[in-house]
């Protein structure tokens, strides 16, 4: 395999499918004793998407319906 003259490379699909490399992954290069190592960028989520995750795993500690909830948020009586 070459590397382009833009520094491309494509990774064969099946490390691609093994490492869990899907379209879209974010991905870091590390230098470890003269090798480089791809690997899945370790990326901060950004405040949406940690909110979001937030509410998955409230909705299941919660019993109130999707109506109570916007009720909720919006400061009226359920």
């Amino acid at each position: 395999m070459r590397v382009t003259s833009k520094g491309q490379v494509t990774i064969p699909q099946a490390i691609r499918e093994r490492c869990g490399l899907l379209p879209h992954t974010q991905v870091e290069f590390v230098e470890e004793n003269g090798r480089v190592v791809l690997q899945p960028a370790r990326t901060t989520p950004s405040r949406g998407t940690a909110a979001v995750e937030r509410l998955r795993r409230a909705r299941l500690r919660t019993r109130l319906s999707t109506d109570e909830l916007l009720a909720l948020t919006r400061g009226e009586e359920p």
